[in-house]
């Protein structure tokens, strides 16, 4: 009878879990061969048996060919998708940790539809190069945000935040379609693919400036992991432990704004990533922030890698936007987990 009841009570056994910087080192590996694979292969496929004379003096048209494609085409791509997938995946993390809501995502709070805004309105004034369409979008998305935070930063919380970038989303919604109502058939086309993101415009150049901004900011969010662990308890409790809750919320938006809106200002609008990939890492590793936002953020880049390699080989030789991959996989992503946490 005893023995029947201190079976009983034996604690189940634990389910082995991977240690967070297992799953760290894990996804790095997997993020660089997963590279390696899309530097291979597409339109062109570059057998990995050159890869090896690639990096000296080419001795054929052929190995020039092939060097020219890798090194001005393919691994500009692929460190832009990089950048991008990781600028928009932790940035969709530190938003879900402010608002305590696991649907937050940068555009909640203006940046993509305020940088869009921008590109909208300089390609129906007028505007074909990137030089000036970028700068537009950046700038839609600073003011947006600017707007957004200003508006809903005159009551404590973040509540009234979340309804003012609402708002914002709306406005800017509305005045991209006075925009698309005055557009020519060439600058409906050229909105519609800008909207659906793409990562065409890689460069070395753009690159150079681009993917410090983009990880120094990261690693200024990362910084505040201790302060979005406390806001898990609730805004009070946070501020019992210490953190000024105003300042924070000033510093999570304006870097979550600085990363986001130069990569819709070069990449155009890609959803999904900043809202799913967080729930991705979740699973395994829970809601320590001093984890999950580096995990995050390589996470946040091999997802985008991978949408990318699909998005060009599923129709080679042409090329799919991102934009259509990423919600592709997105949406039946959230009703998956829609429908498990019912169950």
């Amino acid at each position: 009878m005893n023995t029947l009841a201190s079976r009983s009570a034996a604690p189940a056994p634990r389910r082995w879990r991977p240690a967070p910087l297992q799953i760290f080192i894990a996804l790095c590996v997997l993020l660089v061969v997963l590279a390696l694979c899309s530097a291979a292969s597409g339109a062109v496929r570059i057998p990995l048996g050159h890869w090896l004379a690639l990096w000296s003096a080419p001795a054929d048209p052929q190995a020039t060919f092939f060097r020219n494609v890798l090194l001005e085409v393919r691994l500009p791509r692929i460190v832009f998708a990089i950048v991008v997938g990781a600028g928009l995946a932790i940035s969709g993390a530190a938003m879900q940790a402010l608002f305590r809501n696991p649907l937050a995502e940068p555009g909640l709070i203006g940046v993509s539809l305020g940088g869009a805004l921008g590109a909208v309105g300089a390609i129906v004034l007028g505007a074909h190069s990137l030089l000036v369409i970028a700068p537009a979008a950046f700038a839609g998305s600073l003011v947006a945000t600017f707007a957004a935070y200003r508006l809903g930063s005159r009551q404590p919380g973040v509540a009234n935040l979340l309804l003012a970038g609402v708002a914002i989303n709306a406005i800017c919604a509305s005045v991209i379609g006075v925009f698309t109502y005055q557009a020519t058939d060439v600058q409906l086309r050229n909105l519609t693919f800008w909207n659906m993101g793409s990562l065409a415009g890689a460069s070395w150049p753009m690159l150079a400036w681009l993917a410090p901004w983009v990880l120094g900011l990261s690693a200024l969010l990362i910084r505040d992991w201790r302060a979005m662990n406390a806001l898990l308890l609730g805004e009070r409790e946070a501020q019992h432990l210490g953190f000024a809750l105003r300042r924070l919320r000033h510093r999570i938006v304006i870097l979550a704004a600085l990363i986001v809106g130069p990569l819709v200002a070069v990449a155009g609008t890609i959803s999904f990533v900043g809202l799913v990939i967080p729930h991705l890492v979740r699973l395994p590793l829970g809601a320590d922030h001093r984890w999950l936002l580096p995990n995050t953020l390589v996470a946040g880049a091999l997802a985008l890698t991978l949408a990318d390699w699909v998005a060009r080989l599923i129709v080679t030789p042409a090329e799919l936007p991102i934009g259509i991959v990423t919600a592709l996989v997105g949406g039946p992503f959230l009703l998956w987990m829609l429908t498990r946490r019912r169950a």
